[in-house]
């Protein structure tokens, strides 16, 4: 986007100097001068902004006038930046695209078979059939899905197991279904999570994600000294987060407690009988999960391997497998049983570090009317602060650095979506930032003048009153592109605000009274900086459909439209206000009269326009 604005930038300007011109003295025709404000369109604009400025230039009244506007500005602003606040636009790092795909994520209870597995996925797979925009779907039990970007930067490729499974949706084009992807992704979410309830699985429904490859839209970091402390923590903050409105497709890291055996080898036991403990190691594994012994040669590519295992109806028998046997050094088949101590425990859970320090995981998804992850966020700190840790002490939450000592106290490090926002936003807000500054120090060099830029650079946040209503109007979220699109609304409002106060000093320099120059201003640039506003605002509606740079096209329309207006009065005014009474002191005469220096604004030792 800059380098082709930049470029385009470059280019239009080529083409202003060289080539309007040419075609000017070619097509355009003379014709006879009608006044200052000419004909047409300048004749109506003339007479709305000689009403206008009427009050606000009155000797007697215009004061007052002149503050309540700057008041009414000044509330129009505030209220504008308000609406994110309240909650009519939403903030976003960008919206849900319209994908052709979605994904649904099933994790059954730990140690559940692949084929109840299996199960479950059929029976998801057999609503989903009955959903008219679904045109076929992938079930994979026991294994990851092939990899894709979800699964890559959520680190699905690497699920495997009996109680994992996933399902790749496929939905029509676009083009042949009235709702977007996300629409129907939320519609179907209840009902698969009705069904996966049934079987005590926990079921996410994940869409392809537009840009922030996070694990999670929103991600909650547990850090803590002791393992045991971190799982209670996690698990009192996913209380938290199924009881949210608005928050679903919660998970944590955790596992759920599930029996598990040991069965420990006697080594004592197994060398004095001479039986090695690979071999007891490779029987057992043979009656788990079969085992190849040898291969079929008949010619083919690859030979068929013959595979040794225990009947089908014997699976997951422990006593089964005790009694297979091993042969000892003497020749005597001696029972698994005899050879091995049996011992009931549970699964361990899984570790996970971030930055050398352990950390559990608990995430969610957004939906609903609010469906951006900040609001979920927020939402929370108010009940996360009540979590007592098994220390008796409070959580203490982090927004936008990480624990300095992740082994001391218990805190929330907040993640995912909202780091990805912050970090983009902060960055943009300094680039914007800095080209505020670079189009100051340019306005300077070209006024001679430190107040000047100022007065040409006030409209800029006027831009507000036009992007967030605008976007609260259209229903739409303010995401990385409407930053974007603020951006490049500062450049096009400092070229209006130039073009009236550089025609406000050519008028005072031909002698016309200071107000009249104020209100000339305005009736002259009028029709230009309109049209070439207009055909931004066209431009912009060319992308307005399209769901990831609609928030660019937004700010561009609404933000032009509202600045445009408004710089017309505010910007003559400004200057007005800035100047009327240097020039009657330079002068000695009223700002209004006739009289008027000959080269105003004349810059005096300290740097400042006069």
């Amino acid at each position: 986007i800059p380098i082709n604005a930049s470029m385009g930038m470059l280019l239009s300007l080529i083409i202003a100097f060289v080539v309007t011109p040419w075609l000017a003295r070619l097509w355009m025709k003379e014709h006879p001068a009608h006044g200052a404000a000419g004909g047409g369109l300048n004749a109506k604009l003339a007479r709305a902004f000689q009403r206008i400025f009427k009050p606000l230039l009155d000797p007697l009244q215009g004061t007052r006038n002149r503050r309540l506007l700057g008041v009414g500005v000044a509330a129009l602003i505030a209220l504008s930046v308000l609406l994110p606040a309240i909650g009519l636009v939403q903030l976003k790092m960008l919206p849900f695209d319209n994908k052709s795909e979605f994904q649904v994520i099933v994790d059954m209870p730990a140690g559940t078979p692949v084929e109840q597995t299996s199960a479950v996925l059929h029976e998801l797979g057999a609503y989903l059939q009955t959903v008219p925009e679904v045109t076929d779907y992938q079930a994979y039990a026991g294994t990851a899905a092939p990899i894709n970007f979800n699964g890559l930067v959520r680190q699905y490729y690497l699920r495997a197991g009996g109680d994992v499974g996933d399902l790749q949706v496929n939905l029509v084009g676009k083009h042949e279904r009235s709702e977007k992807s996300h629409a129907i992704a939320m519609r179907l979410r209840p009902e698969l999570q009705k069904i996966a309830k049934r079987f005590g699985a926990n079921l996410k429904v994940v869409e392809v994600p537009p840009g922030p490859p996070v694990l999670s839209p929103i991600v909650a970091e547990i850090y803590g000294p002791e393992a045991q402390g971190r799982l209670q923590v996690a698990k009192a903050v996913r209380a938290v987060f199924e009881k949210t409105q608005g928050v679903v497709d919660v998970d944590d890291s955790s596992i759920a407690a599930a029996p598990r055996t040991l069965l420990v080898v006697d080594r004592r036991k197994a060398a004095m009988l001479g039986v090695p403990q690979q071999v007891v190691v490779s029987t057992l594994r043979a009656g788990l999960a079969g085992e190849s012994t040898a291969y079929l040669h008949d010619e083919s590519k690859y030979p068929a391997a013959a595979t040794i295992q225990l009947p089908a109806d014997r699976h997951g028998d422990l006593n089964a497998l005790l009694q297979l046997t091993v042969r000892s050094s003497e020749g005597r088949l001696v029972p698994i049983s005899e050879l091995v101590t049996v011992t009931d425990t549970v699964r361990e859970q899984p570790s996970y570090h971030k930055d050398l320090l352990p950390v559990n995981y608990v995430v969610a998804d957004m939906a609903g009317r609010l469906d951006s992850p900040l609001y979920g966020v927020f939402s929370m700190r108010s009940e996360i602060d009540k979590i007592v840790t098994p220390g008796g002490g409070r959580i203490v939450q982090y927004f936008i650095s990480q624990p300095e000592d992740g082994y001391r106290d218990y805190a929330i490090k907040w993640d995912g979506e909202w780091q990805i926002t912050y970090e983009t936003f902060r960055d943009m807000g300094a680039a914007y930032a800095v080209g505020l500054i670079l189009i100051y120090l340019l306005v300077v060099a070209q006024f001679g003048s430190y107040l000047t830029p100022l007065i040409i650079m006030a409209p800029i946040p006027l831009t507000v009153i036009g992007v967030m209503p605008g976007h609260a109007l259209l229903g739409a979220q303010y995401t990385a592109t409407s930053m974007i699109g603020m951006i490049a609304l500062a450049g096009i409002i400092v070229r209006n605000s130039i073009l009236l106060v550089d025609f406000i000093n050519l008028q005072v320099r031909e002698g016309t009274p200071f107000a009249e120059a104020i209100v000339h201003s305005a009736i002259t640039r009028a029709q230009p900086i309109m049209l070439t506003g207009l055909a931004a605002m066209l431009g912009a509606f060319f992308i307005l459909d399209d769901p990831i740079f609609n928030g660019l096209a937004i700010s561009l329309i609404f933000g032009i439209f509202v600045s445009t207006v408004l710089t017309l009065v505010v910007i003559p005014i400004l200057y007005f206000v800035a100047y009327r009474n240097r020039l009657s002191k330079l002068t000695g005469a009223n700002p209004t009269a006739s009289t008027a220096p000959p080269n105003p604004p004349v810059p005096t030792s300290q740097g400042e326009n006069l």
